[in-house]
């Protein structure tokens, strides 16, 4: 039984995809659902003058803000479930894979646009990097 979910976004409506199905093994399992959203770590922010607009401290920053409003927004949606949000910072399937560990993750739950198995196998996205190197399983939903 999955007592620890594992549940990464990314702001986009194919990441989001998986979450009903997270919700009703959630609510079955009693389980507690971790989600997490990963940024690239941020540069200097200069403009268009060369001018530092922000540094990579406030970058960091101002992104992980929105990636935590971000989250509560989903969190609303899991009402009833016991919910923890995290954002990190780096390559988004390495971070999935070390917070999996850390969390103690009985299952990563993740959405493709990916069809074709062929396709699946040769792909170098983030959904399939972390089904080939995960220690868990990974729940796959195929849009």
């Amino acid at each position: 039984m999955a007592k620890r979910i594992l549940l990464p976004l990314d702001h986009t409506p194919n990441g989001e995809a998986v979450l009903p199905l997270v919700a009703d093994l959630a609510r079955t399992a009693g389980s507690t659902v971790r989600l997490l959203h990963v940024e690239p770590v941020p540069n200097n922010v200069v403009s268009t003058s060369g001018q530092v607009v922000a540094y990579a401290d406030q970058e960091m920053a101002r992104l992980e803000g929105e990636g935590s409003t971000y989250l509560d927004a989903i969190a609303a949606l899991l009402q009833g479930i016991p919910v923890e949000r995290v954002v990190r910072f780096g390559d988004p399937a390495q971070e999935i894979l070390i917070e999996a560990e850390a969390f103690g993750a009985d299952v990563i739950a993740l959405a493709t646009s990916i069809r074709s198995p062929l396709r699946w196998t040769l792909s170098r996205s983030s959904a399939a990097r972390i089904f080939r190197k995960s220690k868990v399983p990974v729940l796959l939903l195929r849009q």
